[in-house]
């Protein structure tokens, strides 16, 4: 019988020889796939080069990717590099990213979100398959742009972060794959409805849009005690992001959400942190002792979601303990 399909992801928190570590380990326990954000958590492309040297059979894969902050042609490059260097088992993950991130963080402009997606990935594609690219969009402009060495593989599986239907739509019109995050077990469900509407719009078949979704993961000796682990990661998303903020009032918890945006623009993290209830903190996620974890995950699976991706919430000293500890929990 096979095993069931789990990915893991890094967020930070683990330096990036720890990270190859974990993620040779998470192969020899039976993982599928291996996910590193970028954030602030180091060069995303760099550390899966170096984890595609370490392993010969997981997927690797950014998780996500923005579109603002590389240029089309260095996010190509980059991608076809650790496709060869893994010997072809990269998946390409990208997304909008956020305006707080990309103009308060990066200096960047931060307009048209979901064309900027869009434009990206055909020009991605085009550059990829043909070798060379001239594109002129409502985004983006490259007069032309030629790869001086031949791509492992012409094509690249692309995946696409959404929450909310437009961009949901748009994956299922041109990604392979769907990544969600901080999603509710009800939210894959309603997430496949509009890819499939998008991939019918497109002449697609739905199935072929894979639903995966990141699942923040606190694994404790107890359930109160992984709870309380995990209400600071839901207080920063919650309260640092508009976009987050808007789909946890939607999950369910508008009063949470307001309360916790309030605390956290007034400078109150601590403050931030206590808002979120307990119901919220264990909506959105893996959380509780490792039985309790492995059955919520499988509770996911049975509310739709193909891939489940773990994404252990490990911060300061004992993180790579707290990762490690995650992963041998939820292996397949």
């Amino acid at each position: 019988m096979a095993r069931p399909r789990i990915g893991v992801a890094v967020s930070g928190g683990l330096t990036a020889p720890e990270i190859v570590d974990c993620v040779r380990r998470a192969e020899d326990l039976g993982y599928e796939s291996a996910w590193v954000a970028e954030g602030h958590g180091g060069d995303q492309f760099a550390i899966l080069a170096a984890c595609a040297t370490a392993t010969t059979r997981i997927r690797l894969g950014t998780s996500i990717s923005s579109v603002f902050v590389r240029s089309v042609p260095t996010i190509a490059m980059a991608a076809a590099t650790v496709d060869a260097l893994s010997g072809g088992r990269f998946v390409l993950g990208l997304g909008s990213s956020h305006r707080v991130q990309v103009e308060g963080e990066h200096g960047l402009p931060y307009a048209k979100p979901i064309a900027r997606v869009r434009e990206s990935v055909e020009a991605i594609r085009s550059l990829l398959r043909d070798g060379e690219v001239a594109y002129r969009g409502e985004t983006i402009t490259i007069d032309r742009f030629d790869l001086w060495f031949t791509p492992h593989r012409r094509v690249i599986p692309i995946y696409l972060s959404a929450l909310f239907p437009p961009m949901l739509e748009v994956c299922g019109e041109l990604a392979d794959g769907l990544i969600l995050t901080w999603a509710t077990r009800e939210a894959p469900a309603r997430a496949a409805a509009h890819v499939a509407a998008g991939a019918r719009r497109a002449g697609r078949r739905p199935e072929d849009v894979e639903i995966t979704s990141l699942l923040p993961c606190v694994i404790a000796d107890t359930r109160a005690e992984a709870l309380e682990r995990m209400r600071p990661a839901v207080a920063m998303y919650a309260g640092f992001f508009p976009r987050y903020n808007r789909l946890l009032a939607e999950a369910g918890f508008p009063d949470a959400a307001r309360a916790i945006q309030a605390a956290w623009q007034s400078g109150d993290r601590s403050g931030a942190a206590r808002a979120v209830p307990d119901a919220m903190a264990a909506a959105v996620g893996v959380v509780g002792t490792a039985a309790e974890c492995r059955a919520r995950i499988e509770d996911y699976r049975a509310g739709g979601l193909t891939l489940p991706i773990i994404s252990p919430r490990a911060r300061g000293a004992g993180a790579r303990a707290a990762f490690e500890d995650a992963i041998r929990a939820c292996a397949p």
